[in-house]
């Protein structure tokens, strides 16, 4: 940074910059700032490079801060800044690239130095590092106003207010990144944060009006998905020697200044970073809407406002008026949002957002649930939960819980049997040439509980899948006959694994009596109560499909009666006896009929008398037991789970950006 510098390892050497963190303030209207800011530096997109810039920028920051209360220097290079945002509305509609080119790289140097400010001081010095002044003639007065929540009001209207071209997409990034980095004391602190300078700024400040523009701008840029633009060469022409405003620069500075993703950081190779971060201020963009809708409500049951905002907002296509009691609320293309989620599946934050507005945004999910195309947005979902060994158990958890907010609704348990997919080449265990989503789905979650049960062996897995497959057990239809043999499989699995526990008991009990100790009983007790919910909740799914749809799943049927066996044991068992009893009709019916049409049958003809006698069961003979529905809903104080996830995304995701472990309080590294 600075003019002339092009790599990290000549900043300690540059005047410019030396100057600017020295002992002499610097008058705003000074032609020193403009040499400051005419610059070629090809911003890191890694968090490598990032790390490397900011070691490098770290002792310089230190002298700013050691010297900026007499200098006042800090606060001018905020004003020059600010004074150039006012005409990037005008520069951009001008084509004026040079001017904007300015603006990006005194933002970018604001930015490295609040990186550093933020790790060194608390919110309280950090003001204060924005409001010393130069103490020199010329100097800018900025009386009364707050010159830190003017730079995150100017911020905020920029995003909002400047198009997305291909000349302004380095400093909406910048801009993005600056909000976030400003936002970004959470992660020094172990405890949830709950008020704070900049928190009261965006929440209660002149940022406040705002709102509902920001948030709808960081939605379309996720929804556009567009890259960083190639690199161009010769925006400007070449100046003459020693002279114009590029102080003697080449036009070389304007392929850096527009390399700024493409080729990566000093030291990286080129076009590396991009490869890893194609669309930077799409990722960036959905970041901070992420950790601005996650804020926690204000004092006294202040809302947050992005939060109301990321609730409320309708269809474009919606023309019922808006209630006066929703605030902050506004309009977006629903389709476009709809196909953005459903191609962007494949980070964490895109399955968070996706979660936030199934369960927060009553018409968003109105609207996914009436689409026809249901399989675009369920498909990748069910991928996430296929490939969990290479998932963190965070991202498996937000998917599974889409999975069970979807089976609320009958109408998407009715739906998902009547898409047919073919040729599913990602499923690896059986070839699946045809199958509908609704058995494809069921598949997929029962893969995810055995994989809980042999590895993780988390219970709110175990209970969230289980939930899901309640709520569709009803709607069954048409079941794959590997779908019905694998809800058998798994029965058989948790009645070998209930046997087990129960030996071990014994044994343990035995040995005990010896011993005169009962110490280690509790722990079996526990086991088996575990296993014999999960064992009762599978009776109840199968009992629920064969009391509801019974003749539309033949399949089910079958693979009932091939491992009747299974159930023999549960028949009598306290816990079961009244679910079984249904399951005992059914197995009885179908094997008296089986029993008749004779011996050595084949496949094709069991399958003929399971289909005529599914017609002729008569339904009184089941008995009938609730509709098995599961609602989610948030636990108390969910902030604790979500503003430490939002920002391990921000930490791990965040184009450019770099922190060290060592300061993180928030969450642990090995988190998620």
């Amino acid at each position: 940074m600075g003019a002339n510098t092009s790599q990290v390892s000549d900043l300690s050497e540059n005047q410019s910059l030396l100057t600017l963190i020295g002992t002499e303030s610097i008058s705003d209207n000074d032609p020193f700032w403009n040499q400051l800011i005419s610059f070629t530096f090809i911003s890191p997109t890694s968090s490598g490079n990032s790390k490397l810039l900011e070691e490098a920028v770290i002792p310089l920051a230190k002298i700013l801060i050691e010297n900026n209360p007499r200098t006042g220097n800090f606060g001018a290079l905020v004003r020059i800044f600010l004074g150039r945002t006012k005409e990037l509305k005008i520069s951009t509609e001008c084509q004026d690239q040079l001017f904007i080119w300015q603006a990006h790289n005194t933002l970018f140097m604001i930015r490295c130095l609040l990186k550093v400010f933020i790790r060194e001081m608390t919110e309280e010095e950090l003001h204060l590092q924005f409001s010393y002044q130069e103490r020199v003639p010329g100097s800018c007065d900025t009386g009364s106003k707050v010159l830190l929540e003017e730079l995150m009001c100017n911020l905020v209207y920029l995003v909002v207010e400047v198009p997305l071209l291909d000349i302004t997409y380095s400093i909406l990034f910048e801009s993005v990144t600056t909000m976030l980095v400003l936002l970004s004391y959470q992660l020094s602190h172990k405890e949830i944060l709950r008020d704070g300078l900049i928190y009261r700024y965006l929440m209660k400040g002149r940022c406040l009006s705002l709102t509902s523009q920001l948030v709808k701008t960081l939605l379309y840029n996720f929804i556009r998905q567009e890259k960083c633009p190639p690199p161009a060469t010769h925006i400007f022409e070449q100046q003459s020697e020693g002279g114009g405003l590029l102080y003697g620069l080449a036009s070389g500075v304007a392929s850096g200044l527009w390399s700024v993703f493409a080729l990566g950081g000093a030291g990286s190779k080129p076009g590396l970073d991009q490869e890893q971060n194609p669309l930077p201020l799409s990722n960036q963009s959905l970041l901070l809407l992420l950790v601005l809708a996650n804020l926690t409500d204000g004092p006294n049951n202040c809302p947050n406002p992005y939060r109301q905002a990321v609730t409320c907002f309708k269809n474009t296509q919606d023309t019922s008026s808006i209630p006066t009691e929703q605030h902050h609320t506004f309009q977006i293309n629903f389709n476009s949002l709809y196909t953005a989620l459903c191609e962007q599946q494949r980070s964490d934050q895109a399955t968070l957002i996706l979660y936030t507005l199934l369960h927060q945004n009553t018409n968003m999910r109105t609207y996914m649930l009436s689409r026809t195309d249901m399989e675009n947005l369920v498909m990748p979902i069910l991928k996430i939960l296929y490939h969990v060994e290479d998932r963190n158990s965070h991202h498996v958890y937000m998917a599974l819980i889409i999975l069970l907010i979807l089976t609320e609704e009958d109408t998407f348990n009715r739906s998902i049997h009547e898409v047919v997919l073919k040729n599913i080449t990602w499923y690896s265990e059986r070839s699946l040439t045809e199958i509908s989503l609704g058995s494809l789905l069921i598949l997929v979650v029962i893969r995810t509980i055995q994989f809980n049960m042999t590895r993780t062996r988390d219970k709110y897995l175990h209970t969230n899948c289980l939930a899901a497959l309640a709520n569709m057990s009803g709607q069954f239809r048409c079941l794959h006959q590997y779908a019905a043999q694998r809800i058998i499989s798994l029965f058989a699995l948790l009645s070998k694994k209930h046997n087990k526990i129960l030996e071990q008991a014994t044994q343990s009990l035995r040995g005990l009596r010896r011993a005169d100790d009962s110490s280690v009983l509790p722990d079996y007790a526990q086991d088996l109560n575990v296993i014999e919910e999960v064992i009762r909740m599978m009776l109840e799914i199968i009992n629920s499909c064969l009391s509801n749809s019974l003749h539309h799943n033949p399949n089910l049927v079958y693979a009932l009666l091939y491992k009747r066996e299974l159930f023999e044991q549960f028949r009598t068992h306290p816990s079961f006896q009244d679910i079984m009893q249904n399951l005992d009709t059914v197995i009885g019916f179908f094997s008296q009929r089986l029993e008749a049409a004779g011996t050595d049958l084949s496949v094709e003809r069991v399958q003929e008398v399971i289909m005529k006698g599914a017609q002729t069961l008569p339904k009184d003979r089941l008995k009938k037991f609730p509709e098995l529905k599961f609602k989610y809903v948030e636990e108390d104080q969910p902030e604790e789970f979500f503003i430490p996830y939002v920002w391990s995304l921000v930490f791990n995701s965040g184009v450019g950006l770099h922190w060290s472990p060592t300061g993180i309080e928030l969450f642990s590294m090995d988190s998620g």
